[in-house]
């Protein structure tokens, strides 16, 4: 399994997106099965990063010693202080998915119209750059705004859960 993640990463994501929506076609659902399938092999390395991690914890010996299933171990030790890094993690990859799904709309591969998209408005904004900026100007600073605040949230959360700095 590990090694078919390696595989998914090891390909370019916007090319491969560019790729997949060219030869399947543009829609909402094409969209989104290709950028969940893109996010799937790193959410993978974070979880097993971080179970790997906490696997030899005093906690979780301790459960081991106490004669825990490892069911149990999974469920009641391991799953909930994995599910902290992989919610920052998960912020980080809405930012990414955020502007993903803006570079393909931009070239004409997003979802398709009449859905509105700020990479779909921003390359329509961009045949009137002289005349009127703001047609691009205005949802290119909504995703800027939005993209910064998901990385803020997400990089505050990732120092809040992260074992090294002693949060846990």
């Amino acid at each position: 399994m590990v090694g078919s993640m390696d595989v998914l990463l090891a390909f370019p994501p916007l090319i491969l997106a560019l790729a997949v929506t060219a030869y399947l076609g543009q829609s909402i659902f094409n969209l989104t099965c290709i950028l969940g399938v893109l996010g799937i092999p790193a959410f993978m390395r974070v979880a097993r990063a971080a179970t790997l991690s906490l696997a030899r914890r005093e906690f979780v010996i301790a459960a081991q010693a106490l004669g825990a299933t490892h069911a149990r171990i999974l469920l009641r030790e391991l799953l909930p202080n994995v599910m902290l890094p992989l919610l920052a993690f998960f912020l980080l990859g809405v930012a990414v998915t955020i502007v993903v799904e803006g570079s393909l709309s931009f070239l004409g591969l997003g979802v398709p119209p009449p859905i509105s998209s700020w990479g779909s408005m921003i390359g329509e904004g961009r045949e009137s750059l002289e005349v009127a900026p703001r047609l691009a100007f205005i949802p290119a600073i909504a995703m800027f705004l939005t993209v910064l605040s998901f990385n803020l949230i997400g990089d505050t959360m990732r120092a809040l859960t992260d074992p090294r700095q002693g949060a846990l």
